[in-house]
């Protein structure tokens, strides 16, 4: 079992504090092994007795019948028989209609309550309604590079050239032979990334959609907009498709955590722009997957997997627009703003200029840090800005702050 001290640590910091903890992320990138394994195993070795944890995974197909939130609700108090405290943990609640009145119940019983969901929809609209002041999420992703690597151990680069061929999803990291991983993402690309959407959302033109995945896929980390993803495969044939229709299978996309949209930023404007954006994947290995690992792009993988690492520290990222320039990331926390460029190499002195004349004119006093997979001593660049080694940053939470 890979351990995730980062989001054991945040269980932790919530346990018994009145609030329902929801753990949201892609589906298989390690929830309920978390809660049920990893969180559980630690409430026991501090003291929690085993029968005072109640588990619930709703994917289960001898749980069906607790989809229905009053027989769920009958079956925990049946479980609750002492004074003592309890912890109830609910997996994948989104099968569940009308859950929020369920949970609200168990934390008036004086219940610690942990829920999972895949779908974004978990704390929008409604729910986010019924649950304000209530819940507090917790967001899980893939293995980072750092978690992948402690499990895994060796030589770095051997490990990152896996880890960018296959990803982070805990299963196929755990798998021994490259086979075995390629039949588990092919698996996964097929149900957690087609077939639940299309069920989910009553898609009837399923080619279409795949079409729009297929696209994004392709051109993780460009600039696209819905209008231009369905002119292009217009003319790839797709011929009913529509700008409007492209739209809404972005949003289902984003919705299932299988893709982040990211907004470009004016930094002379101090606006955000209203065309345009870029979309990341949540794992680099289902991406490769859907393009039977053909189109292996090492420095939009490199881009895509610091931008979910900057995501797993918990900051806010948007994309740069200095004039006719692009700043790959504006990395923001409570503290501070980075300014981050990502290539694989600026040996050359037309690749550095490149890079680093990105920052020029911006006289704001944040850092400003070009993230390389270049293997040299040197880490000043001109006019003070800094060049970073990916693996001192992929393998330091704390790296920006020590730049």
């Amino acid at each position: 079992m890979i351990e995730r001290p980062l989001y054991l640590k945040q269980l932790i910091k919530y346990k018994d504090k009145d609030i329902i903890k929801v753990i949201t992320g892609v589906r298989r990138c390690g929830k309920s092994v978390l809660l049920f394994d990893i969180y559980a195993n630690y409430l026991t070795e501090n003291g929690i007795n085993s029968s005072n944890i109640i588990k619930i995974n709703l994917e289960n197909i001898d749980n069906l019948v607790l989809r229905d939130s009053l027989k769920l609700y009958e079956y925990i108090k049946e479980k609750i028989v002492n004074d003592k405290k309890y912890y109830v943990m609910i997996d994948e609640i989104q099968y569940v209609n009308e859950f929020e009145d369920l949970v609200n119940s168990l934390k008036n019983m004086g219940v610690d309550v942990y829920i999972t969901g895949s779908n974004s929809k978990l704390l929008s609209g409604d729910i986010s309604t019924k649950l304000r002041g209530r819940s507090i999420e917790i967001k899980i992703y893939p293995l980072s590079f750092a978690e992948y690597y402690s499990f895994r151990g060796g030589d770095k680069q051997v490990a990152y050239n896996e880890y960018q061929m296959y990803g982070g999803f805990p299963y196929a990291a755990t798998e021994s032979d490259n086979e075995s991983k390629i039949e588990y993402l092919k698996m996964l690309e097929e149900t957690v990334a087609t077939k639940d959407i299309i069920d989910r959302y009553g898609i009837r033109k399923p080619n279409l959609f795949d079409a729009v995945y297929s696209f994004l896929c392709s051109n993780i980390g460009s600039v696209v907009s819905a209008k231009k993803i369905s002119d292009t495969l217009k003319s790839n044939g797709y011929s009913t498709i529509t700008a409007d229709t492209v739209g809404n299978y972005l949003e289902y996309l984003c919705e299932a955590f299988l893709f982040y949209k990211v907004y470009r930023y004016d930094i002379k404007g101090k606006e955000y722009l209203k065309t345009l954006n870029k979309y990341y994947i949540s794992d680099i290995g289902l991406r490769n997957s859907k393009l039977q690992f053909r189109q292996l792009e090492v420095t939009h993988t490199l881009e895509n997997i610091i931008y979910q690492e900057l995501l797993r520290r918990g900051y806010m990222v948007d994309i740069g627009k200095n004039k006719e320039k692009e700043i790959d990331f504006i990395a923001k926390n409570s503290k501070d703003t980075y300014y981050i460029q990502v290539a694989y190499s600026i040996a050359e002195p037309e690749k550095k200029e490149q890079e680093i004349s990105s920052f020029y004119k911006i006289d704001d006093g944040y850092k400003k840090i070009v993230i390389t997979m270049d293997n040299d001593p040197f880490t000043i660049l001109e006019n003070g800005y800094k060049k970073m080694q990916v693996f001192d940053f992929l393998l330091n939470e704390n790296a920006l702050e020590e730049c």
